[in-house]
């Protein structure tokens, strides 16, 4: 099973790279988890937020195939249990569909990224940096995959 993490943002610190790729190479080659970084537009005192958000997510939807499920990552979504999140993924298993999980950028997903979203899901009511919500995301998708054969690590 494959799982396209989409982000908008690129040059993570070596702390964040060294953390996600931790959880990264933890998991089997059955379940691959790739990072998509989307180039974080620059943002500037009298800049239109609206167009570099559309502009960001027009790449971010071009990364996406017509036959992904995408989940977008909103404060709005469903807050899973890790034990909900491990059934969660078990069904992306089966269903064998690639996986597009979005994060967007400082203002967000734009209405066309959640219109495309078969599901929300939110990690928290707290505001995240966008890095540090890319290593959670990899420790709870490893976290899930750990539950799932019986592995001791989440207990």
């Amino acid at each position: 099973m494959k799982i396209k993490l989409l982000a908008v943002g690129e040059h993570m610190p070596a702390w964040v790279k060294q953390a996600y790729s931790e959880y990264v190479k933890r998991l089997p080659a059955s379940l691959n988890l790739e990072l998509q970084e989307i180039p974080l537009l620059k943002r500037s005192k009298n800049a239109d937020l609206q167009r570099l958000m559309r502009e960001e997510s027009k790449q971010m939807l071009a990364h996406i195939a017509p036959t992904d499920k995408v989940i977008a990552l909103t404060i709005d979504g469903y807050n899973y249990s890790s034990e909900e999140l491990a059934n969660e993924v078990k069904l992306w298993q089966t269903e064998g569909n690639t996986i597009a999980l979005l994060i967007g950028g400082p203002e967000g997903l734009t209405t066309e990224c959640l219109a495309r979203a078969n599901k929300r899901w939110s990690l928290s009511q707290l505001t995240f940096p966008h890095q540090l919500v890319k290593i959670i995301i990899a420790e709870q998708i490893y976290r899930a995959w750990t539950i799932l054969q019986g592995h001791p690590y989440h207990r």
